[in-house]
């Protein structure tokens, strides 16, 4: 009866070290799958840094009626250098925060939905020749839709973006864009 206590620990014993390696190298998979990931999720940095920046650019331009012709060329460079400040000064503090939070959340749904082998074969696709230029290609071409979108759409988004922002200056008690103009 002893010995089948002391094999039956035994077997559980090395059970629990196979499931502890087997959960090692799961943690490993997840951690070289966001290393391999990593200029993704600075991405994320990046784009939260640049949102807010290309906003207030936006609603600088539509206020761009209210500065004498002769100035607005000077006082749009100024703005832009503002803003491109702006995202110097917070783009490597959020790309670090991405950085940070990327183990508890995106590592975190990769160890609890992939399995070890989904897990090596994501990251020899992400070590892959064929996937960092897809990457490549994705970021550039990317690029390219979003010019495209707005080029095809800012005729009809913009009387609607005049009148979102004429609707705001009214509420706030401020002369609509085109009154402004007028003065």
């Amino acid at each position: 009866m002893l010995r089948i206590c002391v094999l039956a620990v035994a077997l559980a014993a090395s059970g629990l070290t196979h499931a502890a390696d087997a959960s090692a190298a799961k943690k490993e998979l997840v951690k070289k799958a966001l290393q391999l990931q990593q200029p993704g999720i600075e991405g994320v940095g990046n784009m939260l840094a640049m949102q807010p920046a290309q906003q207030m650019l936006q609603a600088a331009s539509q206020q761009a009626g209210r500065i004498p012709a002769d100035q607005r060329e000077k006082v749009g460079k100024e703005i832009q250098e503002e803003a491109r400040k702006f995202y110097e000064d917070v783009a490597p503090s959020l790309r670090a925060a991405a950085v940070k939070q990327a183990p508890a959340t995106l590592g975190a749904a990769l160890e609890d939905k992939l399995s070890e082998d989904e897990l090596k074969t994501l990251v020899t696709w992400l070590e892959s020749p064929v996937s960092k230029k897809y990457q490549q290609l994705s970021a550039e071409a990317q690029s390219a839709l979003v010019q495209k979108v707005v080029t095809d759409t800012k005729p009809a988004v913009e009387p609607k973006l005049k009148a979102l922002n004429d609707a705001i200056a009214k509420k706030l008690g401020l002369p609509p864009a085109e009154a402004a103009k007028k003065k």
